[in-house]
């Protein structure tokens, strides 16, 4: 007689952590760049969050003198992205990246020894210069190994290397903490040996063969593209959104509103998490330079809310104006999100495939210049204003969105048939 037997019920797969793993790559070189990405960010987050405070607390320098020089060094990086992203495309842009990382390594580990003034600009020009070259030289990189669905895969490197940054900023706190020569020093050293690690990890990617140049085509072909320049010019603009809140708000907590000084690190950390959960989800479906123009547009409406969401904070009570100003850090992070998509789309849509390293170096000129700009902005409208320049702020952020889709429209008809595939 035969026995009755009862079935063990399976549970279904967690379907987050199906998401999670759709969302990794596969083995192969799209997990190598990964993990090198994860690598970098973190040694930079170390030493970005407590950089000023090496240069004073530990080599004595006074905060003018380090602004000064970081200032220097922040202009003279910008000379280095467009030559080297155009020697990545005609050399390799795997020989070129390791080869900037090294340096990078080098001049870090430098400053352990930097006791002056003009030895401190000439190491930190080093590396900025460094820095301005590998990005530009990443850039064939992840349009060589980024596979069919480029875009995705260009939001989950953001997201690894917002997740590195944080998890690197909050490792500098410890050191930050004790504030010691001793402390400071090993953020510098561990900074060095992340570029070390990084580049072991790409040397296990193979290299990229130049992609042949068409016939009768210029060398400096991305400073002649006048509608890619007019859009650099639009998402220089734009990204002076990324200085928001890590430099005005912060300075308006403090000198504006009510809100506790620990509402900072609140705001940066809901910033990043939302960066890290929500970029490859927000870049969906902008995968065309259309899609990646409105992506643009919807970008300055979502910063002119958070901005005036801001702004208002300034007479509420500080309990309100902290509920208030995280739903302003929430959407304008939503803002920050779209930006990036189409960003990071239009900087690959709108770039030949065998230039794509110079491009990026006209990216990186662009985004360079705005960081260098948007305190001094920011400072004189959010801070110094006051409301006014926060709505003020908002408005060209709107208007830039507005504009980029007309933009982008004249780059689109300007392409050559070949230059637009990605």
């Amino acid at each position: 007689m035969p026995t009755e037997t009862t079935s063990i019920p399976i549970p279904p797969p967690n379907r987050s952590w199906l998401v999670a793993r759709a969302l990794i790559p596969d083995h192969g070189p799209r997990r190598v760049l990964a993990f090198a990405t994860f690598v970098n960010m973190l040694g930079s987050g170390i030493f970005m969050a407590s950089a000023v405070l090496f240069f004073t607390r530990s080599v004595g320098l006074p905060l003018a003198q380090v602004a000064l020089g970081m200032g220097i060094a922040a202009l003279v990086g910008l000379l280095a992205g467009i030559p080297i992203g155009h020697l990545a495309d005609r050399r390799g842009p795997r020989e070129i990246y390791l080869l900037t990382l090294i340096i990078r390594a080098a001049t870090m580990a430098a400053l352990a020894f930097v006791h002056t003034f003009w030895l401190f600009v000439a190491v930190i020009c080093l590396t900025q210069l460094a820095h301005s070259a590998g990005g530009a030289s990443r850039g064939p990189l992840v349009r060589g190994f980024g596979g069919t669905n480029l875009a995705q895969y260009r939001a989950y490197l953001r997201s690894v290397a917002n997740l590195a940054g944080c998890c690197g900023a909050l490792a500098a706190g410890a050191a930050v903490q004790l504030d010691t020569r001793a402390a400071y020093l090993a953020l510098v050293v561990g900074n060095a040996i992340s570029f070390v690690a990084c580049a072991a990890i790409i040397t296990r990617l193979p290299s990229l063969p130049p992609i042949p140049v068409p016939h009768l085509t210029g060398r400096w072909i991305a400073l002649k593209d006048k509608p890619y320049m007019a859009v650099t010019v639009l998402d220089a603009i734009m990204g002076t959104q990324g200085q928001v809140l890590v430099f005005a708000l912060p300075l308006w907590i403090i000198l504006q509103t009510d809100a506790p000084r620990w509402f900072i690190g609140v705001a940066v950390l809901v910033n990043t998490a939302l960066v890290a959960a929500l970029q490859v989800r927000a870049s969906r479906g902008i995968d065309t330079s259309p899609a990646a123009g409105r992506a643009m547009r919807r970008s300055g409406l979502a910063f002119l809310v958070g901005m005036a969401l801001i702004a208002a904070t300034s007479t509420m009570p500080g309990w309100l104006a902290v509920t208030v100003m995280t739903f302003g850090v929430a959407v304008h992070t939503v803002g920050e999100l779209w930006h990036t998509a189409g960003s990071l789309e239009l900087q690959f849509r709108l770039a030949p495939p065998h230039a794509q390293g110079q491009y990026t170096g006209v990216s990186v000129l662009g985004t360079g210049l705005a960081n260098v700009a948007a305190p001094s902005i920011l400072g004189l409208l959010c801070v110094a204003w006051g409301a006014p320049g926060w709505l003020l702020m908002g408005g060209i952020f709107v208007a830039v969105g507005l504009a980029a889709p007309v933009v982008v429209r004249w780059g689109e008809r300007t392409r050559p048939d070949t230059a637009a595939a990605v």
